[in-house]
């Protein structure tokens, strides 16, 4: 059974992306589109990961680069920050040699005088609202821990003091995963968003690159598109208000349980908080594009979410693109149980009105027992004169196309000792004598072949089953209807700023598939009209 048959429960339809979206929902969409190219501008190959890292930020999201150096991580921090209004920006090379008061500010000597570990915090990570940090993995344990808590709790321990952490988004970078066994498993899953960063590789855009000015940390951006603190708090708040469509729920199922089958390959786990916030993740997409529900093209940016380590990506990303591909649109008509219903009238149908095994003609002796009749001749080789003899002996059907040597018998049903009989596979037989050389080749008369229609066929069973069909075929094309009508109206909602078109495409082919699938499944209802007709 296909993602597509699999239906479930409608609660959120696709006809929610029908409304009328509000003024300022298409507004908000243009602005944060705007807002990504002037954020962008000037930066090559580097336009999804700044619009997927931005979506991130302004929905709480801490972000992973990886990448080797010089690939413009730290450039691509600095500039998301500008997308906000006076932003407090922090940003650090970590080390083994790194100290936390490199990152969480010094310790006052003022307050250690008066016997108080306090840090002077402002200017540092605790007081920023963006941060970059890179080489993450090779920080000390102990900062590693303060982060883990800072980012988790969003508070800060600063001697007996606990202050809130204003950060609202985090970006770490490396070019490499942490190690297994590390102790830092908890911390990378806080690291929901997770972004690739490669050099540049189209040869028109590296020559652009070289021959250009270096890139500036500070790019123009209109100070009416510019995100004000308070009115990121009440986005967060409204990004919970949108729905999960069926939809994008069945394909949430199809990547938990695909990931859960490749587990041994693959060794990718999925946390429930981190299902969570990838999920949060896809509605905060939806809601920037002026949605009410999850559409297909919400549910790519899971590849940006689920992978674990270099080796498991471009998996776990043909993983996800197949989810969405074989999922089509949620249906009311439950097409699982119409493709149940088809093949059971298929069978039916079989059973009913064709034979589904060769007949062959046949005898019965005592006990109502069949037997295939047969004359057998036989020459005696030995004989100058010609001296052939038929003998009438009954074959038990039983036997047919068995490999066993058993016994024919005569028309009283008894054994005739003299004679042997053996099928062959092709299911003639050969019958031997034992005052006779020559053996004798009889092959069972067919009356009527597998799949041929059945001569005397009840009339009222043919119109029931031809109602049957007909209601089958109606409830599909019903199917068709709503999903080519839900169709028409939904390929507009695909297209966002933070997926790319080749990824959107793969939904929208998943559709036309599903469509072309449910067309064939009403072209058989045909061919099982055709065979109850005939």
């Amino acid at each position: 059974m296909t993602a597509k048959e699999n239906s479930l429960p409608k609660t959120n339809q696709f006809s929610e992306l029908k409304e009328l979206i509000a003024e300022s929902e298409q507004g908000l969409k243009k602005r944060i589109t705007a807002l990504i190219e002037q954020v962008g501008a000037g930066l090559y190959e580097r336009e999804e990961v700044i619009a997927i890292a931005f979506l991130g930020v302004v929905s709480g999201q801490n972000t992973f680069f990886f990448g080797p150096p010089g690939t413009a991580k730290s450039l691509i921090s600095r500039r998301l920050a500008t997308a906000f209004s006076e932003p407090a920006y922090f940003e650090h090379l970590m080390s083994r040699f790194t100290t936390p008061e490199e990152v969480f500010g010094p310790v006052s000597i003022k307050e250690l005088k008066e016997d108080r570990y306090i840090r002077k915090t402002n200017g540092y990570l605790p007081t920023a609202d963006f941060a970059f940090l890179d080489e993450i993995w090779k920080s000390s344990p102990a900062i590693l821990n303060t982060l883990l808590t800072l980012i988790n709790e969003h508070i800060f321990k600063n001697g007996e003091n606990v202050e809130d952490v204003p950060l609202k988004g985090l970006i770490a970078a490396s070019n490499e995963v942490p190690a297994e066994n590390q102790g830092l498993e908890a911390l990378y899953d806080r690291f929901v968003v997770r972004l690739v960063v490669p050099p540049v590789s189209e040869t028109a855009n590296f020559k652009a690159l070289i021959s250009s000015k270096p890139s500036e940390s500070k790019p123009q951006v209109d100070k009416n598109l510019l995100v004000q603190y308070d009115e990121l708090d009440g986005w967060k708040s409204d990004i919970h208000d949108v729905a999960i469509s069926d939809s994008c729920m069945q394909i949430i199922q199809l990547i938990r349980e695909e990931l859960g089958n490749q587990f041994e390959e693959l060794g990718v786990y999925v946390s429930d908080r981190r299902w969570q916030r990838a999920v949060y993740f896809m509605k905060a997409s939806a809601f920037f594009n002026g949605r009410k529900s999850t559409s297909h093209s919400d549910a790519i940016l899971l590849k940006y979410c689920l992978w674990t380590t270099p080796e498991n990506r471009e998996s776990v990303d043909q993983l996800v693109l197949n989810a969405i591909k074989s999922s089509g649109i949620a249906s009311a008509v439950d097409i699982a149980a119409l493709d149940l219903k088809k093949e059971e009238l298929d069978k039916e149908i079989e059973k009913e009105l064709y034979h589904s095994q060769d007949v062959y003609k046949t005898v019965k002796l005592v006990g109502n027992k069949q037997y295939f009749k047969c004359t057998a001749r036989f020459r005696n080789s030995q004989s100058y004169y010609r001296d052939d003899k038929d003998i009438q002996c009954f074959i038990p059907y039983k036997e047919f196309k068995s490999q066993e040597k058993h016994r024919p018998v005569d028309q009283s049903g008894n054994p005739l000792r003299n004679m042997t009989v053996g099928f062959k596979s092709q299911g003639s037989c050969e019958i031997s004598h034992e005052e006779y050389r020559d053996k004798h080749t009889f092959t069972p008369t067919v009356l009527f072949h597998k799949g041929d229609k059945k001569e005397e066929v009840n009339e009222r069973l043919i119109k029931s089953l031809l109602g049957s069909i007909g209601d089958l075929r109606g409830q599909l094309r019903k199917a068709l209807k709503d999903i080519e009508g839900e169709f028409s109206q939904y390929k507009q909602y695909l297209n966002s700023p933070f997926i790319n078109s080749t990824d959107v495409e793969v939904a929208v082919s998943g559709i036309k598939d599903q469509i072309d699938e449910i067309k064939l499944r009403i072209q058989d209802c045909e061919r099982l009209e055709s065979l109850c007709r005939q």
